[in-house]
């Protein structure tokens, strides 16, 4: 197979991979149906997706080690064969929760942080000269994910499947999809990965003023977004919303998700990291209006904001960690920014969970939500533009 074809194979490969793996944004599909038909709280349904979320960052950083030792076609494969097997065994939970947690919370969360990175490096690689273009398509495939996954989940269960038996069908299927798509993530000719001493890096930018905003800023996105990615589906029906409108509410979040990352990218190419404190505005704002009383298509339309606004986590911090730091060293900084997630993911879907079990309202909860972005803006405010000597130095801004 000659570099042309294998070229033209790459992008559609990964942009296969990460629409699979970006399902686990419909999630609020399946803990509504698994809070209806098997009697779990919504809290503990919601712990399952902040359990994943938080994982996922983890497991990146494992990966992308690990890439460099077996090659990263091999660690997205197994990245899926982790995907599919945590969705077999969450599939025989019962009315328990611990194989929920244990299948999708921790298997398939690991399985999305093995297969997150290599389809977006191998897609820069070979597009060399259109790097973020390329990698906006790439993330834009994660956020699209959850489209497709909750229209066939919101289907399947209208049709009187259980969700278990959904995860049944879901977990080898993608499994599968991942691991074959692998295969076609060609290594681009002469591309070497480079050595990158991590202890180094890590030990100097925790020292910095300017790590500590931008995972304060990492942390007050993801909590304020995922807390509402993870409820987005019961919070429409408790605003009155039949299960197919707040189904497609989910799937608009989903298309705005995919479509912020790549307009957020564009817009910080040109005001670099003054944009991280607006989009945590805008996710504040957007969160707010869904306060509001709202017909079915307006609910929709600011899914679709909020999933655009939230779309910036994953493109802002990364420019901001090369602007900040040197592009040199970003691929052992911005995991560790991302890991940030770690704690948001176990924080903001639950807690959303556990406001409305507590008091029968989402209302609060998207209080909380929106006052954490809000917070976290005012704060990135603070931050100056003024770059970090290289880390080499041990140096502190």
């Amino acid at each position: 197979m000659n570099d042309n074809v294998k070229k033209m194979l790459v992008l559609p490969a990964a942009l296969i991979i990460q629409s699979c793996l970006g399902g686990i944004y419909a999630w609020s599909v399946f803990a509504v149906a698994i809070h209806d038909s098997h009697g779990i709280s919504m809290s503990a349904a919601q712990l399952v997706f902040g359990i994943a979320s938080a994982a996922i960052p983890l497991w990146t950083i494992f990966a992308s080690r690990l890439c460099l030792r077996i090659g990263g076609r091999a660690v997205t494969a197994l990245g899926g064969a982790l995907f599919g097997a945590g969705f077999l065994l969450a599939s025989f939970s019962g009315e328990g929760t611990a194989l929920l947690y244990a299948g999708i919370g921790l298997l398939a969360g690991a399985g999305i942080g093995h297969s997150y990175v290599t389809p977006i490096s191998a897609s820069i690689a070979w597009f060399p000269t259109q790097k973020g273009l390329v990698s906006g398509v790439a993330v834009a495939g994660y956020g699209c994910g959850a489209i497709l996954l909750a229209q066939i989940a919101q289907h399947l269960l209208a049709s009187g499947a259980d969700v278990y038996g959904v995860f049944r069908i879901v977990g080898p299927i993608y499994g599968a999809v991942i691991i074959l798509c692998s295969f076609f993530l060609f290594p681009a000719p002469g591309g070497r990965k480079a050595e990158v001493n991590t202890a180094c890096s890590l030990a100097g930018i925790l020292k910095t003023r300017e790590f500590r905003l931008l995972f304060s800023g990492m942390f007050c996105g993801t909590f304020a977004g995922l807390l509402v990615i993870g409820n987005l589906k019961p919070i429409g029906l408790s605003a009155g919303l039949g299960p197919a409108a707040a189904t497609l509410a989910v799937s608009f979040l989903a298309a705005g998700n995919a479509t912020g990352r790549v307009t957020w990218g564009f817009i910080s190419d040109r005001i670099q990291s003054r944009a991280i404190p607006i989009s945590l505005f805008c996710i504040c704002c957007t969160v707010l209006l869904l306060l509001l009383p709202l017909s079915p298509v307006a609910f929709s339309l600011v899914s679709f904001l909020i999933g655009f606004s939230y779309g910036g986590c994953f493109v802002l911090y990364a420019a901001a960690s090369a602007q900040v730091f040197g592009a040199s060293v970003v691929s052992s900084i911005y995991p560790y920014i991302f890991a940030a997630m770690t704690a948001s993911g176990l924080a903001g879907p639950w807690a959303g969970g556990a406001i409305f079990d507590l008091s029968g309202s989402y209302r609060w909860a998207l209080v909380i939500s929106a006052l954490t972005a809000g917070a976290g803006s005012s704060y990135l405010l603070r931050a100056d533009n003024r770059k970090c000597i290289s880390c080499e130095a041990q140096s502190r801004c």
